[in-house]
């Protein structure tokens, strides 16, 4: 979460035209006006970027997500810096749109096997949905800005397996386990699932929901194998008497300048 919270801070303190969405009002209302103008303009463009993603793929060009926001060239160029600057803000955006569905599935207060399905099912409802953007994001697509600025999967992975940790640790300590296994094991669970969404977007040898109660036997047969070694017997199918929650951070994406317009 941290390198996060890192990468939009130092995108918002590079030299440029850029400042964070996030910048305090500045009590001039016309200013304040134009500076919620322009982060609206930005986010239409990343909207427009993601539906020319869809149908171009991975290399599109700046040239596609204009034609697609129905400007010219140099009106997105007020928005952002260049081609990765863009990318960087799909990534952002591909961030949003997957903590906004793994949230509310990590925390569904449900019994574990459904628990499990849920998230799993958040996650590649996503990739399905945004194959390119994913292609995208891991297969290296922002290789022009530095890696501590462009890793985005990475960071998410990182950010999502933190999270688990915490929420494994949470149970392994409620039933008296040695939590020390909790980060390695959600590592292992973050890794496995992410290596099977690439080969799932590549192959669609089956479908989504059949991927999806696959991990979710795999998981819980690891879990329930774990817990029994313990003389801990849980029952799949109903809630736990605890309902443990878990946070995860969000990026957001940066707004232009007071000079720009459009």
């Amino acid at each position: 979460m941290t390198r996060v919270i890192e990468r939009v801070k130092r995108s918002s303190k590079q030299p440029g035209k850029h400042p964070a969405s996030g910048e305090a009002a500045t009590g001039d209302a016309r200013r304040d006006r134009w500076r919620k103008h322009r982060i609206a303009r930005r986010a239409e463009f990343v909207e427009a970027a993601l539906r020319a993603l869809d149908s171009h793929g991975p290399d599109l060009g700046m040239e596609d997500v204009a034609a697609e926001a129905g400007v010219t060239k140099p009106v997105l160029y007020r928005h952002f810096e260049d081609k990765a600057d863009l990318y960087v803000a799909l990534g952002q955006r591909g961030t949003e749109i997957l903590f906004e569905r793994l949230i509310p599935a990590i925390n569904a207060e449900l019994a574990p096997v459904p628990r499990i399905r849920m998230a799993l099912d958040a996650f590649f409802s996503v990739i399905e949905e945004h194959p390119n953007l994913y292609r995208l994001l891991a297969r290296g697509g922002l290789h022009e800005k530095t890696v501590s600025d462009a890793d985005v999967v990475a960071e998410d992975k990182e950010v999502i397996a933190t999270a688990l940790t915490a929420l494994l640790g949470d149970y392994m300590r409620m039933f008296s386990m040695d939590s020390g296994a909790a980060e390695p094991w959600a590592h292992g669970i973050v890794g496995m699932v992410q290596s099977t969404g690439e080969w799932w977007l590549d192959r669609r040898s089956m479908s989504r929901d059949s991927v999806v109660e696959y991990l979710t036997q795999i998981i819980w047969a690891a879990i329930d194998g774990l817990t029994r070694q313990h003389g801990v017997v849980i029952d799949p199918n109903l809630p736990l008497e605890e309902n443990k929650v878990v946070q995860l951070g969000r990026a957001k994406t940066d707004a232009p300048a007071d000079s720009d317009a459009g």
